[in-house]
């Protein structure tokens, strides 16, 4: 037991030092508290507390491209606090089931005084998962807002207003978004011609492709591709 060099009287100091976590005990907190110090990382961090999601659909909730999610999910995992899984060619993310993780995600919501999304309402929830399955499955399908509103009976005003709340954009945003990181994916791993992209992600016309993309991205999808290559 270290001997104190001033006694100020404190009566639990033994028992203070006796239960003092050792450095390499105290590393994985210090490491994972230094990954959520960065306030993108913890807003992607809360999110998949909540839900599981993909690159794209993270990026495009929280406002930013794919490379830098991407970025903020390496650091996450490899400090512990998520785990990912692949289905296909995409990958998902979400909160590790660790005791640290989850006291972590406590102690966000309690120190930033964020409600934590309640179980209520979780027929609608589902309705507007389904509907973001079917549109995001089959990218060369275009769906109209009636169209989706008679398939789940749903008015189209609460489809619109719900969609926005979960998917933190418009349907038609989101979904130029969602077409165009899809393509910027495609045009980095294949050697695809561009118009054969365009037309996978439902753009019939390469010229209003390469419109959105530039618009998207702030570049030219062949300037993306030289640049991704």
């Amino acid at each position: 037991m270290t001997k104190l060099p001033h006694n100020h009287g404190n009566r639990n100091e033994r028992d203070i030092m006796e239960h003092l976590p050792a450095e390499n005990e105290i590393a994985g907190v210090s490491e994972a508290m230094k990954q959520l110090g960065d306030p993108s990382r913890l807003r992607i961090f809360w999110l998949l507390c909540h839900c599981e999601e993909c690159v794209v659909n993270i990026a495009a909730i929280v406002g930013m491209t794919s490379p830098a999610v991407s970025h903020h999910l390496r650091l996450l995992k490899g400090s512990g606090l998520i785990v990912s899984r692949r289905d296909g060619k995409e990958m998902y993310y979400r909160t590790a089931d660790t005791e640290l993780a989850q006291a972590l995600h406590l102690i966000i919501e309690k120190i930033g005084k964020i409600t934590c999304p309640q179980e209520e309402g979780t027929e609608q929830l589902r309705t507007i998962r389904s509907i973001h399955s079917l549109m995001t499955e089959n990218l060369q399908k275009r769906y109209t807002i009636e169209e989706l509103s008679r398939t789940y009976l749903i008015n189209t005003a609460a489809l619109k207003s719900l969609f926005k709340s979960v998917y933190g954009m418009p349907i038609a945003a989101y979904m130029k978004r969602y077409r165009i990181e899809k393509a910027a994916q495609l045009l980095q791993d294949t050697d695809d011609s561009i118009a054969h992209i365009a037309s996978s992600v439902g753009y019939e016309s390469q010229s209003k492709f390469t419109a959105a993309f530039k618009d998207v991205m702030k570049m030219l999808p062949t300037d993306y591709r030289r640049q991704h290559m």
